[in-house]
């Protein structure tokens, strides 16, 4: 199989979608891979490392597009790169479409399939391909909150770990899967007081037992939610509804109760955000105020530590990839009900049910369009 590789480009996005060591291995393995010039050049994965392993160094991502039967991306397809896959070329990547129905519109109109990294399952009932991107995002929220919550950034003025004398930050994390729970962990490495709020009491008891008494862990309910959230310094926004729209668990109500100068950090915002008050912003611009609340919603923060990022997602989504490229996407996919889960619009037609319910648009089960 040819498998292309274009340079991503949405803002301030340096990860790339197969790192030179990928590459080796499907080359191994006796397809071909082309790879934009300088995909990987701004996190130390040149083009010459590409070629000794390889793979074909191409100038223009339109060639890639042209030539390429699989497209291996980080981040989702913008609007010039949708216009560019064609009829029955596979798309491998994030999607999160629940929130973009012009990206679903533009991957249906192109007749591609399209396998998104974030609703891919496991045995366990995991999601093997978020993950590794939950665990950086969940490490960074807390930074960035951290950040956030200086004076200079309209924060509080409030050290999260406190001092001598002096009383931490509270953090409320409303969510205890594999982002909220190294959430948890950095805000306890960095000192402060941690809550966790979750809907699932097995894994409240799972977050008990691997915390201890270090955090509080609370049901998730209404009054909990307005209870803790308005007390609070630092939220963290770890709520996931597989493919789905993330639901809205903090109201605009609920927003104003908060002392002003707290903080919002909302890593949901790629599947629309818990907070009602979120919006999609960048790292150029990450943050904005309302009701004098901090709000950070970049909706790629792993591509702030690209090159970890990257790799992590590697090791990840490439035994994915040598299965789409060894056996073709409709052997692959029937062979594997979890990598199934992954494919979310074929030929036009959407085949996850998150995501049409979400889009509001006709919904055909994958093992049915397949």
């Amino acid at each position: 199989m040819l498998i292309g590789v274009p340079k991503e480009i949405k803002n301030k996005e340096f990860r790339v979608g197969l790192v030179p060591a990928s590459v080796r291995e499907l080359i191994t393995h006796g397809h071909q891979v082309l790879v934009q010039r300088d995909a990987g050049k701004a996190i130390g994965f040149f083009n010459e490392a590409y070629e000794q392993a390889g793979a074909r160094v191409i100038d223009t991502p339109a060639e890639i597009f042209a030539k390429a039967d699989m497209i291996v991306k980080v981040k989702e397809p913008q609007q010039e790169e949708c216009r560019l896959l064609r009829e029955d070329q596979i798309l491998f990547a994030y999607l999160h479409l629940a929130p973009d129905p012009q990206q679903a519109h533009l991957l249906q109109e192109s007749g591609c399939i399209a396998v998104a990294y974030e609703t891919v399952t496991n045995k366990q009932g995991g999601l093997p391909l978020l993950a590794p991107s939950s665990e950086v995002a969940g490490r960074m929220s807390v930074q960035a909150g951290a950040h956030c919550l200086e004076i200079t950034h309209q924060g509080s003025g409030i050290l999260l770990g406190g001092v001598t004398g002096v009383a931490p930050a509270k953090v409320v994390v409303l969510g205890g899967g594999v982002l909220g729970t190294y959430a948890v962990r950095m805000a306890l490495g960095m000192g402060a007081q941690v809550t966790v709020i979750e809907r699932s009491l097995p894994r409240l008891y799972q977050l008990d037992l691997q915390f201890g008494s270090s955090i509080a862990t609370i049901y998730s309910t209404l009054d909990s939610i307005e209870d803790y959230v308005t007390n609070a310094d630092l939220v963290i926004g770890a709520v996931l509804v597989p493919g789905g729209a993330a639901p809205h668990l903090v109201t605009k109500e609920t927003l104003k109760k908060m002392r002003k100068g707290s903080v919002i950090v909302d890593p949901s915002i790629d599947q629309g955000g818990c907070f009602e008050t979120s919006r999609p912003t960048t790292h150029d611009q990450p943050t904005y105020v309302v009701d004098g609340i901090v709000h950070y919603c970049v909706t790629n923060m792993p591509s702030a530590v690209p090159r970890t990022s990257t790799l992590a997602l590697n090791n990840a989504t490439l035994p994915f990839v040598l299965s789409l490229a060894n056996h073709g996407y409709e052997q692959a996919l029937q062979r594997d009900p979890h990598f199934l889960n992954g494919l979310n619009i074929f030929k036009g037609k959407i085949t996850c049910k998150a995501v049409a319910d979400a889009l509001q648009q006709p919904y055909i089960p994958a093992a049915e369009a397949l």
